[in-house]
């Protein structure tokens, strides 16, 4: 299908005004949520520029709103503070912008049980059979958080990774541990990139023996650290990839009567609300990322656009991290 390259794109119009695509796609739904003066500056842009809203306008009025299904991977977690809040986030996003929004079951084949307008893939990864589903239906599809494929959304994890070891070495660690889980996910592999990155910049080598399998829940982070307590090996420090895991590390290294940040410092990633209060984290903009999937969608449904989005990270400070002392572990 052949697009008239002079017909000016919704993201040129966001651009040119200042604003974000989904601003531009309220203020063309009519959306509620946004100011006057917003509002006024994004419709004189669209006056300017000639910009014909295409699809919203042509199915708001008939009536005939389009959906979006979301759908999960197998082996995805289920009912984590993250994987919540995404969901939440993606719910109102695609609301606010005129959708109607599904969430879509797996079959036994893994595949989403069904199809709608477009999908927002969750957990996917190399060689995921959804997305080759999708394709072969022409189901516009936004992958969250893995980089392949012509549409995804994803915050910089190898910069985020980076940023938590760069403030562990700083601190003046250089006997790390690393705790992940889900090894199938770009995500954790650019984090621990990331974090081994840095790393290298202050000549510490991170061992694969170094890296544990917190099996990405507070529970598995509990029970790999205590295990790992048991060995001789001694560390100072913890980056957990997630903040639930982080949760996890701590609570192990307490039991053991082991002090954060006085004995170990623990820094976790993703910066979660009731999780993350003392926490020295890597903060992602969970609700960013939802709203960035749906522009990309809107996108795609109105100008068969193609495109993808990485949304920086920054690293917070808080209570659990500190520079070693001399009553840092030496020898668990």
């Amino acid at each position: 299908m052949q697009f008239d390259s002079s017909k000016p794109t919704i993201r040129q119009v966001a651009a040119r005004a200042g604003v974000s695509t989904g601003t531009v796609s309220r203020v063309i739904n009519q959306h509620r949520n946004v100011n006057a003066q917003t509002r006024e500056l994004v419709l004189q842009t669209m006056r300017e520029m000639n910009y014909e809203p295409d699809f919203a306008a042509r199915e708001l009025s008939r009536g005939n709103r389009k959906t979006i299904g979301f759908n999960i991977g197998f082996g995805s977690p289920r009912h984590t503070p993250f994987y919540m809040l995404f969901l939440e986030s993606l719910m109102e996003s695609a609301q606010a912008d005129g959708f109607r929004f599904v969430e879509v079951p797996s079959g036994n084949d893994g595949l989403p049980a069904m199809l709608h307008d477009a999908m927002v893939l969750f957990g996917a990864h190399q060689a995921d059979p959804r997305i080759e589903y999708l394709a072969e239906h022409n189901v516009p599809y936004v992958l969250i958080g893995h980089k392949t494929g012509s549409r995804w959304v994803s915050s910089d994890d190898i910069d985020g990774g980076y940023q938590a070891g760069d403030h562990l070495m700083r601190l003046g660690h250089r006997e790390v541990l690393v705790v992940a889980g889900a090894f199938t996910s770009q995500a954790t592999q650019d984090r621990i990139q990331g974090f081994s990155r840095a790393a290298a910049s202050a000549g510490v080598a991170i061992e694969a023996s170094a890296v544990l399998d917190g099996q990405n829940s507070a529970l598995g982070a509990y029970r790999i650290v205590r295990r790992f307590l048991q060995t001789s090996r001694s560390f100072t420090a913890v980056f957990a990839t997630t903040d639930e895991m982080a949760v996890g590390v701590i609570a192990a290294l307490q039991d053991e009567g082991i002090e954060v940040p006085r004995d170990v410092s623990v820094i976790g990633y993703d910066d979660l609300p009731d999780i993350a209060a003392n926490l020295t984290t890597i903060r992602q903009d969970i609700p960013a990322l939802a709203e960035a999937a749906v522009a990309l969608l809107s996108e795609a449904l109105s100008e068969g656009a193609v495109h993808h989005r990485t949304l920086p990270v920054r690293l917070i400070v808080r209570g659990t991290t500190a520079a070693p002392s001399s009553q840092s572990l030496q020898n668990p």
